[in-house]
């Protein structure tokens, strides 16, 4: 694959992006696809190993080593065409997928590994450039309505992947946008929206059915992203109208910490802060943003949405950003020899993190501080260790005596992940929980992605828990494939 000592005579090339001064001051992306001679050299990288673990390493099972053999050859037709085989929305991976195909490259044992999710970024830019991503309309249709619920990643690439083969089908959303969690959860700096619409555009074209502002359930749900819902759709209705239901609404309740003083103002979840900045950018007019500037910010939680919330507190111009972790600090380097080819655990330093922020981790927040007024003021925190229960095998956290701090705080973030779906919309249509509290559906064996409930089945972050846009797209696909052989008999769509 590439050049056969292309992977001895090449080093990683890293995608450049703007500096971090600058593109502090926009929300616009800041990172800038490899160009073709930059794209031949890393496909060149690419090892002809024997077994491909980055296939396996990558959710959906991108054909990784033929399209990158494809663009060290500059046949980028061709790649696109193997990239969209297993992959409906590469411009979403290519930008925000952490890449856990680069963790399983086998040149990464002893090199840096071939850079996989750049060279896709660059096809899938270059297909839109090209005009080479258009409509595939069925030949026929089959008569068959299905509603999908949910119009995050799963809920796309289900019913992009159902139109294609001729179904009628109708995606519900309860915001007054396409796009889920890529919509009002991902910072326009990480992936402009424009790239959800022109995919809308492309799938109207095949015949799929938009209606925003629709909720379905009997109730509107509690908590969640953003409910911009202006009208209400209950399961009976929707399950007369259907032959077969989707739902793939996501993993929206956000985990809280009922601590003292969690009613102060200035307290909020991620989920209330981050949404807010992309409707302004997308135009919309609001009263009452919360707003990071010329505040201490406090983030509560590690991951990619603590970093989210990093990166736009940074662009509204806040006076300091703290992020703190409850777990300990990871390592600089992963064990290899331990861990490959699978996700290692390794001190990852995101471009939020790079535009600045404090950082600790081990930290515990016991306590929210009141100006006096009702507002947050500083939160009281305190050092802790992970210790090794000899009964249970378990490790257990306990608080270093003497270790309390205190920390500024005009406005605390929570980004400590996602607990399970609202409720209210499993129990409107019956839908049986597994004991996280997601729907439950296997995906194993006869009756893959189907509940309980007869001709409905559930996918994406609402059957799997909180997890990656590329496993969402990946369930879209299979829960497809298994409501096309549940209606016809028969498939012929990939898994």
């Amino acid at each position: 694959m590439g050049k056969v000592t292309g992977f001895m005579e090449f080093e990683r090339l890293k995608e450049a992006s703007e500096a971090p001064e600058k593109r502090v001051k926009h929300y616009k992306e800041f990172v800038i696809t490899l160009n073709d001679d930059e794209a031949k050299i890393q496909g060149a990288r690419c090892m002809d190993c024997g077994i491909p673990f980055c296939n396996n390493g990558c959710p959906v099972n991108n054909i990784i080593p033929d399209f990158n053999d494809l663009v060290y050859k500059q046949d980028w037709k061709a790649a696109l065409h193997t990239l969209h085989s297993t992959n409906n929305f590469p411009e979403f991976t290519g930008r925000i997928c952490p890449a856990p195909c680069e963790a399983a490259c086998t040149l990464g044992i002893h090199e840096l590994p071939v850079g996989i999710k750049s060279i896709e970024h660059a096809i899938i830019d270059k297909g839109w450039e090209n005009n080479w991503v258009v409509p595939q309309v069925p030949a026929k249709k089959t008569g068959k309505k299905v509603a999908v619920v949910g119009s995050g990643p799963a809920g796309m690439a289900a019913a992009q992947q159902l139109a294609r083969v001729g179904h009628d089908v109708t995606l519900f959303e309860k915001n007054d946008r396409i796009g889920g969690l890529l919509r009002y959860g991902i910072p326009d700096f990480k992936m402009e929206k424009h790239h959800i619409d022109r995919r809308v555009e492309q799938m109207q074209a095949e015949g799929v059915t938009f209606k925003t502002g629709v909720f379905v359930g009997e109730k509107l749900a509690e908590g969640g992203i953003t409910n911009l819902a202006k009208q209400t759709i209950t399961p009976k209705e929707l399950m007369a109208q259907f032959d077969a239901v989707i739902l793939t609404g996501g993993s929206e309740v956000p985990r809280d910490l009922p601590i003292p003083g969690r009613q102060l103002k200035g307290v909020h979840f991620a989920m209330e802060f981050l949404p807010l900045q992309n409707r302004v950018n997308a135009g919309d007019k609001l009263k009452d943003q919360i707003m990071a500037t010329k505040k201490n910010v406090l983030v509560i939680g590690g991951g990619d949405t603590g970093s989210d919330c990093v990166g736009t507190s940074n662009r509204h111009g806040a006076k300091q950003v703290t992020q703190i972790e409850l777990m300990p600090q990871p390592p600089e380097e992963e064990n290899k020899p331990l861990v490959w080819p699978y996700w290692p655990m390794k001190m990852r330093t995101s471009s939020s993190h790079e535009e600045g922020v404090a950082r600790d981790w081990a930290v515990t927040t016991k306590e929210f501080i009141d100006d006096g007024k009702g507002n947050v003021k500083a939160a009281k925190c305190a050092k802790v260790e992970w210790v090794k229960d000899e009964a249970t095998g378990q490790m257990k956290m306990q608080e270093i005596a003497g270790s309390e701090f205190m920390v500024e705080a005009d406005l605390v973030l929570f980004a400590m992940g996602f607990t399970n779906p609202a409720k209210s919309i499993l129990d409107a249509f019956g839908v049986e929980k597994d004991n996280r509290g997601n729907a439950k559906a296997t995906t194993d064996g006869d009756g893959c992605y189907r509940t309980n409930v007869d001709k409905v089945f559930a996918a994406g972050d609402m059957r799997r828990g909180q997890s990656l846009v590329v496993w969402a797209i990946r369930e879209g696909r299979q829960a497809a494939r298994e409501v096309d052989e549940f209606l016809m008999g028969s498939t012929l769509l990939p898994r």
